[in-house]
């Protein structure tokens, strides 16, 4: 049994800004001092905690303008949305676009969030193909209907992507939570799993931290946000700021052997994120510089790429 991480020191939000000139810099230093927040920074670097980017978070910006940020918050991991001109689903400019993230060393692990509402082999085969030509991983499904996943399970083995439905809270008809993925999918190839969305799942009454321990290798993804208020959509902050419980979550990562990606989506003031995006990669860094990981070979990151 692996060696679960322990917190070696208190994880408030105040501990981090005033113990860390790192992140104090980031937040209050303009945008070209975000240079200096790392990735993985030495700090974390034992973490087998994977951060990444969902292009949703910057759906008012272009893609230039997407990768310039990515820049300035040093992050080369993002999951990608055909929304602006992210990942357009036209297969030449796709390949513009893949061309660009490739030249600023930015490599898209995920897709999503993609619906499959059409029970038709013709439509979902343009959507693997489309995160085929991406070099593409893991798909991030929205509203599949139960009935279409036997036949999507047919591609995700011919094409080896990894297919998973995001929950998106008491306001969906279907996946409300990753608990109702989970019970669809079982007995499927275990390459069909969840996305588990932090902040839809705590809003449809499911213990995140349980979830993520029940998904065990039906994992495939994670949406990280932060609420004040566990019944408010409307209530989302910066990582950090709300009632996540981001350290139990990212040791119950550890804990299963999670090898995807925790990616954040701050879906709030989408004309100007970047303060908040920077905020709560500071605070994420910080929780994992605070967290004790196994020094074991076992306990080393490997994403799915």
């Amino acid at each position: 049994m692996s060696q679960k991480p322990t917190i070696t020191n208190a994880l408030s939000r105040r501990d981090f800004l005033h113990s860390s000139a790192l992140v104090a810099t980031s937040l209050v230093a303009p945008f070209d001092a975000l240079a200096l927040i790392p990735e993985r920074p030495p700090s974390d670097a034992a973490s087998p905690i994977l951060l990444g980017l969902a292009s949703y978070t910057f759906r008012n910006f272009s893609r230039a303008q997407l990768i310039g940020f990515m820049k300035q918050l040093n992050l080369s991991a993002v999951n990608l949305k055909d929304v602006k001109d992210h990942l357009p689903s036209a297969a030449q400019e796709e390949t513009a676009a893949l061309a660009d993230y490739a030249a600023a060393a930015i490599k898209p692990h995920a897709a999503g969030t993609i619906y499959f509402d059409k029970d038709e082999d013709a439509d979902i085969r343009n959507k693997f193909e489309y995160c085929k030509r991406a070099g593409i991983s893991v798909v991030v499904a929205g509203d599949p209907a139960p009935q279409t996943l036997s036949r999507i399970e047919k591609f995700v083995r011919e094409y080896d992507i990894r297919f998973a439905i995001h929950n998106h809270g008491p306001e969906d008809k279907l996946w409300q939570s990753p608990l109702d993925v989970l019970k669809a999918v079982k007995g499927l190839d275990p390459r069909i799993g969840c996305c588990i969305d932090v902040g839809h799942t705590v809003r449809a009454g499911t213990d995140v931290v349980q979830a993520i321990h029940e998904a065990g290798p039906r994992l495939l993804n994670i949406h990280m946000k932060d609420l004040t208020n566990f019944q408010d959509k409307e209530s989302q902050v910066a990582v950090g700021e709300g009632k996540m419980p981001v350290p139990k979550i990212f040791q119950a990562l550890a804990a299963i052997g999670y090898k995807g990606f925790v990616d954040l989506e701050y879906e709030i003031h989408p004309d100007d994120p970047m303060p908040g995006v920077s905020a709560s990669f500071a605070y994420m860094h910080g929780v994992l510089a605070g967290l004790a990981w196994p020094t074991s070979e076992s306990a080393e990151a490997t994403a799915w790429f």
